[in-house]
């Protein structure tokens, strides 16, 4: 898989994005143009007024202020209608449906099981088989926030109360970086999610690992984690199917070890990281609602990364 983290519309991976990319060029060159044409001109009218030469004001106001205008916009609105008329409409009839929430400051991911048709939760990662068209359902739970990938399409506003939707299509494997592009409090700059693209087998593996229930864990230290993860309530914000299904205040847990990042692109996932983010989340993230775990004895804090990082 191509590892490139990119977070750049100048950089498309995506039939969309190549549009939006292609008229920003667009623009972007026009302007320079014009804004060179000008320049010009107005060297021309200062050295015209040092010799005495008639400027005829009538006629630069008529040919570049009215004439001028009238051409080149016409044929923008053109162009740009007839190219982004190819932007891929949003349909709910593809095979992959993604429901994404945000939540401040973090993203709710689920997908559907294809073969029981239960949900698969996760969060802050969406994986995408590359080539295949996938509508995206996007809603929020709190306040307005902005689901932007700028690589593969443009931004759509996630509004509470509301379902937007969005079809994309990756054309290539690898890593992609998204964020939340409204502003929607404190932590609004650390409030990432990535894209990973697979092919379509490596996709539908991946999901069907997904689907299963967290694995017993292995070794003593990973067991007296998972009780200490229980014992310490750290259920009652945080599911593991198979183990505890009622947390819903925070992200679903069954399969953290398998996921690139910890607290919505703060950190890289490691085991150093997990630590680290269980013992004092605010010290990453601050204002982050997930409560410091500052009583908790270092044999304990090793247990329960222990227990966390197998759930693959």
């Amino acid at each position: 898989m191509t590892t490139n983290f990119r977070q750049s519309a100048l950089h498309p991976a995506g039939a969309d994005a190549a549009i939006i990319h292609n008229l920003s060029w667009l623009l972007i060159i026009g302007a320079s143009v014009i804004l060179l044409g000008m320049m010009v001109l107005l060297a021309l009218a200062l050295r015209r007024k040092k010799t005495g030469a008639p400027l005829r004001p009538l006629r630069w106001l008529v040919g570049g202020g009215v004439l001028l205008p009238l051409v080149v916009l016409t044929a923008l609105l053109a162009w740009s209608t007839l190219r982004s008329a190819h932007l891929t409409r949003p349909s709910s009839q593809h095979a992959i449906k993604i429901a994404v929430t945000a939540k401040m400051w973090w993203w709710e991911v689920r997908y559907t099981d294809p073969a029981s048709g239960t949900d698969i939760v996760l969060a802050n990662e969406i994986r995408l088989p590359a080539g295949q068209r996938v509508y995206l359902g996007l809603s929020s739970d709190d306040v307005i926030h902005s689901f932007w990938v700028p690589a593969l399409a443009g931004k759509v506003d996630m509004l509470p109360g509301r379902l937007h939707g969005m079809t994309v299509r990756a054309d290539q494997p690898g890593i992609y970086r998204g964020q939340c592009a409204e502003y929607c409090g404190e932590q609004h700059a650390r409030m990432a999610l990535h894209v990973v693209v697979q092919t379509p087998d490596e996709f539908a593996a991946w999901l069907s690992a997904q689907s299963r229930p967290a694995a017993t864990p292995a070794g003593a230290l990973a067991l007296r984690g998972r009780d200490a993860f229980i014992a310490r309530r750290c259920v009652a914000c945080h599911a593991v199917r198979g183990v505890a299904d009622e947390g819903a205040l925070g992200p679903d847990l069954t399969h953290i070890g398998s996921r690139l990042y910890l607290g919505a692109g703060t950190l890289r996932n490691s085991r150093g990281a997990m630590a680290g983010w269980i013992a004092d989340p605010h010290a990453s993230k601050p204002g982050v609602r997930m409560p410091a775990a500052g009583d908790l004895d270092g044999p304990t804090l090793a247990a329960i990364t222990a227990y966390l990082e197998q759930l693959q």
